[in-house]
């Protein structure tokens, strides 16, 4: 008889194959998809202005949909001056202004008053009649015991076999 031998041989695949791929890991080879370089750095050398100054403004007043708001702000060199206001939804105009320096840092006071004024009413010096309250207490209809029932009880009988 002829021995059995194997028709083809491969050897195992893990020692053998190669990976079929392999990637790094990302942080050490992709790069960022956007950087967006500080502003500071943005600047021009030459384009520097050591004592900045502006003054922004604006004014909204929409009487079709109510809306009122207005802003201001100046500045010059490290000295920041403003102020800015809306209408809250509870019917108060908020007025917020703000300063900023380098000695006394941001400070704001914030200011509420309402649109509308309410209407005063005249005082009467007429004494107001006091009525003093009523008590109200209700006494139950009736009152009835709770009705005990009488529960009759056995005991199992006991069955002997001997």
């Amino acid at each position: 008889m002829i021995p059995a031998t194997p028709l083809a041989y491969a050897s195992p695949i893990a020692k053998v194959a190669a990976p079929l791929a392999y990637a790094a890991p990302l942080a050490k080879v992709a790069a960022p998809l956007a950087y967006a370089a500080p502003i500071a750095k943005a600047v021009v050398s030459g384009e520097y202005d050591p004592h900045p100054q502006y003054n922004y403004a604006y004014d909204i007043q929409d009487s079709l949909t109510g809306d009122s708001k207005s802003q201001h702000e100046s500045r010059d060199g490290d000295v920041v001056q403003g102020s800015y206001s809306l209408i809250d939804a509870d019917g108060f105009r908020r007025t917020v202004d703000y300063t900023a320096d380098p000695v006394n840092g941001f400070n704001v006071v914030v200011n509420r008053e309402p649109l509308f004024q309410k209407a005063v009413v005249a005082k009467v010096a007429a004494p107001v009649a006091y009525a003093a309250p009523v008590a109200k207490i209700a006494a139950p209809l009736a009152y009835a015991q709770p009705a005990i029932a009488k529960v009759a009880y056995s005991a199992p009988v006991a069955q002997y076999y001997h």
